[in-house]
């Protein structure tokens, strides 16, 4: 199993701002207030609408299944970026490994995640436990006339200033590996942890 490396890559429009950041473990700041879920982010609750999660899980699955042993994902283009992302009291969302060209097309593929994520484990390997689709405010509102939305699944919006330092951006977290008690389609995992995240290149 292989262990967390740094991304040495920096999307252009991220120059400056993950520069500031390095691989360490990312806290969270006073609240996500920045952070907004539209009204029809919810759980399913009519049986389309729990066909459509249950479907969407389905793919994310099939989507990222070659991505459980993170070599592949890092022969795919994928590398870690913000070190491991952890709350003061949600639990976490863990690493985030990015695929650069994939967030340059801003588009949205229930096949082609963004990001894949991983949580750290106490012998060392990354375990793989959900995907990530991001796509930045200016670039879709450009040419859509509403938020992104995933087969009924409305993205999160995260505005500027936000604790990633990046321009707004619409999010939608799939938690197709690990079960999540709040919900398949939420921000956090209450049950994922930074605990074991060991960071590569610790400041002197």
């Amino acid at each position: 199993m292989k262990t967390v490396g740094q991304f040495a890559t920096r999307l252009p429009s991220l120059i400056g701002a993950l520069g500031l950041m390095g691989a360490c473990s990312l806290p969270a700041l006073a609240d996500d207030a920045h952070a907004h879920v539209p009204s029809a982010q919810s759980e399913a609750s009519t049986p389309d609408q729990k066909r459509r999660a249950s479907a969407l899980l389905e793919i994310v699955r099939d989507a990222t299944r070659r991505f459980k042993e993170v070599s592949e994902a890092e022969s795919e283009g994928y590398g870690l970026m913000f070190g491991c992302v952890s709350g003061e009291s949600d639990g976490a969302m863990g690493l985030h490994y990015v695929n650069q060209y994939l967030l340059n097309q801003g588009k949205v593929d229930a096949t082609r995640p963004q990001i894949v994520i991983y949580e750290p484990m106490p012998d060392g390997h990354l375990r793989l436990i959900g995907a990530d689709y991001l796509v930045f405010k200016d670039a879709w509102d450009a040419h859509h006339k509403t938020p992104p939305q995933l087969m009924g699944q409305a993205f999160h919006l995260f505005d500027a200033p936000n604790r990633f330092r990046l321009d707004a951006f619409y999010t939608l977290h799939v938690w197709a590996w690990k079960d999540n008690p709040n919900g398949a389609f939420v921000n956090w995992h209450p049950n994922v942890s930074c605990e074991s995240f060991v960071d590569p290149n610790p400041s002197p």
